[in-house]
């Protein structure tokens, strides 16, 4: 039941049980179904490009090595490669910068990098792009950086957007599980954002969450209304941050609707 109604959510089965047209091309790619959706809608942001490579480098283990007598080294060199935004956006500049420095056998192995790993990413990125091809996918990306980094971000929210966490104090809470959960000490989030999603839960000496991403709960509403619909949330900060954003673009639409409406209406002339 519980995949069912994650199928339904992401739009790949109706309300009836039955595969949609996007759930058929879904089917095709062999990827978990938030990763597919999320690689399907991609072309809609115009960063497709860079969503192929994000889904392949989260289809592989691993790619940092941390050797026992190298951690702080190997810290450094990751650190290089980081983007605080978000761990997506910094799977998304590894795999760049492998690609332009394959030429250097050593660039992975002095970078703490899996090179078995790194190729395995890109064996993984051309098999879905011919699948792309085959159902006529576009295959494109923005040249603004600024841009193109918001749109993979919205474009990861439609895949994931049911792994998603709120801060609330030190801590954060995921969204509608209510599980209190930190941060891994291997994310390079700086600063601490709000709202954010994620790939991994891992559960250790605690809960932690991993492979995280800042996003807009303005995105969250916009591309998983229902899901993101505040009545079906249990009381708490969670439910009353939600309401605040949902009030906050009810006030803006009704706001651009009064202006739309005025500027319709006839000017009366001056005597």
């Amino acid at each position: 039941m519980r995949a069912l109604e994650l199928l339904n959510y992401l739009a790949a089965l109706d309300d009836e049980g039955k595969l949609t047209a996007l759930g058929g091309v879904m089917a095709e790619f062999p990827l978990d179904p938030q990763l597919a959706k999320m690689l399907i809608v991609s072309p809609e942001f115009k960063v497709s490009n860079e969503i192929l490579t994000i889904t392949a480098m989260l289809s592989i283990p691993n790619v940092w090595l941390r050797p026992p007598n190298q951690r702080a080294a190997a810290d450094q060199a990751k650190a290089m490669l980081t983007v605080p935004e978000g761990d997506h956006l910094t799977m998304l500049n590894v795999f760049n910068n492998y690609s332009q420095n394959k030429h250097d056998r050593n660039w992975a192995w002095n970078n703490f990098l899996s090179a078995r790993a790194l190729a395995q990413a890109e064996n993984v990125r051309a098999q879905l792009l011919r699948t792309m091809e085959k159902y006529d996918i576009d295959v494109i990306s923005l040249e603004d950086e600024k841009k193109r980094n918001l749109g993979i971000r919205q474009a990861l929210a439609c895949g994931f957007f049911m792994h998603v966490a709120h801060k609330e104090g030190e801590n954060y809470v995921t969204v509608k599980d209510n599980q209190v959960v930190a941060l891994h000490p291997s994310c390079g989030l700086d600063p601490q954002p709000e709202w954010v999603l994620f790939n991994e839960f891992v559960l250790t000496k605690r809960p932690y969450i991993r492979t995280v991403t800042e996003v807009k709960p303005e995105w969250l509403l916009e591309h998983a209304p229902i899901y993101f619909d505040s009545a079906s949330f249990p009381k708490g900060e969670t439910k009353r941050a939600l309401q605040r954003v949902a009030n906050k673009r009810r006030g803006t639409s009704d706001e651009g609707e009064r202006k739309t409406r005025s500027s319709r209406e006839p000017q009366k002339e001056k005597n």
